[in-house]
């Protein structure tokens, strides 16, 4: 018999965006993003159904393991899932990361960015995380776009399973707010 309390993944809002728990409903949609070469090239590859849901349980389960992790992303106007956004930190990462990845019917229309830019303040004020990076492949224009508009500047390089990721460094939350106060005086 299972003793802990089932983990409550908190639900956090954008005005365009509700970022949720992983549910079985998502499947559908997540396999057709996992099967699909675009959207699949820099996370993980293109899968099967099957490994869809391992890596979409995965995710759930990190929650469990970590206390944070990955949200779901659904379009408010539609209620579809459109991708994924949040902390990531699996065994062999060099820190937490703070990661996106969208359907294409969903790029160019700033929701990485501005689902990215609320799971990092969920980070730093919920968790009280003082630091955050992404790491991101050097052909990965798109969300090196995304890590610049979230104020991340390239630090180093990483190298995983043979791949060279860049590391970029998110702004910490005094910096953050310090920028928002110049912002604020404009």
């Amino acid at each position: 018999m299972w003793s802990r309390a089932p983990v409550v993944v908190p639900v956090i809002e954008t005005p365009r965006l509700t970022l949720r728990e992983w549910r079985g409903g998502d499947l559908d949609a997540f396999a057709a993003f996992s099967a699909d070469a675009a959207t699949a090239r820099f996370v993980g590859g293109v899968c099967s159904r099957e490994e869809a849901w391992r890596r979409m349980a995965a995710y759930a389960g990190h929650w469990t393991l970590r206390g944070y992790g990955l949200w779901a992303i659904e379009e408010k106007a539609s209620g579809a899932f459109i991708g994924y956004s949040g902390l990531w930190f699996p065994e062999g990462w060099p820190e937490v990361e703070l990661g996106w990845s969208l359907v294409k019917s969903a790029w160019g229309r700033g929701y990485a960015t501005e689902a990215a830019r609320r799971a990092r303040g969920w980070a730093y004020d919920a968790l009280g995380v003082r630091t955050l990076i992404s790491l991101i492949d050097k052909e990965n224009y798109a969300s090196w776009a995304v890590a610049d508009r979230l104020g991340a500047t390239y630090e180093s390089t990483f190298a995983m399973r043979g791949a060279s990721l860049g590391v970029y460094r998110h702004p910490s939350p005094e910096r953050l707010r310090a920028a928002e106060g110049d912002r604020s005086k404009e």
